[in-house]
């Protein structure tokens, strides 16, 4: 069974996985890895939230304002062993409940062409692609999603 919490970025299961991640993507984005990692510093991210397998934690998100009514999806992760098992459906669902109560009205997020299975998380949890936006703007290898929190 999964066990989600909500948490803040000094939380040490957090920390760990986004040391996992960071990690992934460095091989994933290569020589492009350095752009992309001081847009996704996690120092002062107040919604963090943690998917436990049992005591383990197996994934993680977050989410930022951006904009007056905008939160910005950031550092979603899931322990290769415990992917196609929902658990980063559940994590999503989660930030945008707590986005929703915050009173943020859409949430958008950037990901990367060498990221497949992560487009298809967000398509198919109703997110739309839109153009790249603030420093994403006429990258190549990023690409933009929107969902709206109005139900």
């Amino acid at each position: 069974m999964i066990r989600i919490k909500r948490t803040d970025s000094e939380n040490e299961d957090f920390v760990k996985l986004v040391e996992k991640l960071d990690r992934d993507l460095a091989e994933r984005d290569g020589n492009e890895h350095d752009f992309y990692a001081q847009f996704n510093k996690i120092a002062h991210l107040k919604n963090v939230v943690l998917a436990y397998a049992g005591d383990i934690p197996a994934g993680c998100g977050a989410f930022k304002e951006i904009a007056p009514g905008t939160a910005e999806v950031k550092r979603m992760y899931v322990l290769p062993e415990y992917r196609s098992q929902g658990i980063a459906s559940l994590v999503l669902a989660e930030l945008e409940k707590w986005a929703a109560e915050l009173s943020f009205k859409t949430c958008v997020l950037e990901t990367g062409k060498r990221q497949p299975e992560a487009i298809r998380l967000y398509e198919k949890n109703g997110y739309a692609l839109i153009p790249n936006y603030g420093q994403y703007e006429g990258v190549e290898n990023s690409v933009c999603f929107e969902k709206s929190l109005l139900q």
